[in-house]
């Protein structure tokens, strides 16, 4: 990738991407090529921007499953569900360092700036 960097790089959300997020956005950074993804974490670590699922509401409504299957719910009847809860955070660092505006209309939709 050195030879011919990418412009731009989207991480998937995985443990080997939270692992190396830092070497990966740095690389991005070094090339000039933003980094998004879909957790908090990698714009707090330097990605440009992130929109996912809100980590903190998904592990309440895991504390609901286990509270079912504690209380003896068959897992086979635990429906499953998507998140409905969902954020955007934009890193202004690091659009500042890339040299990069960012439109209006995504900043008065982020639910955080790191500024």
């Amino acid at each position: 990738m050195g030879k011919s960097p990418p412009q731009a790089m989207s991480l998937f959300s995985d443990g080997f991407a939270i692992q190396y997020r830092q070497r990966i956005i740095d690389f991005g950074i070094e090339h000039r090529a933003p980094v998004i993804s879909g957790w908090q974490v990698f714009a707090k670590s330097g990605a440009i921007c992130t929109y996912g699922p809100n980590l903190s509401e998904s592990y309440r409504r895991l504390a609901y499953y286990v509270d079912r299957v504690l209380k003896g719910a068959p897992t086979s009847q635990l429906p499953i569900e998507r998140s409905t809860k969902f954020e955007t955070v934009i890193n202004m660092r690091t659009a500042k360092r890339l040299g990069l505006t960012v439109p209006d209309t995504m900043l008065a939709s982020a639910d955080e700036l790191i500024e």
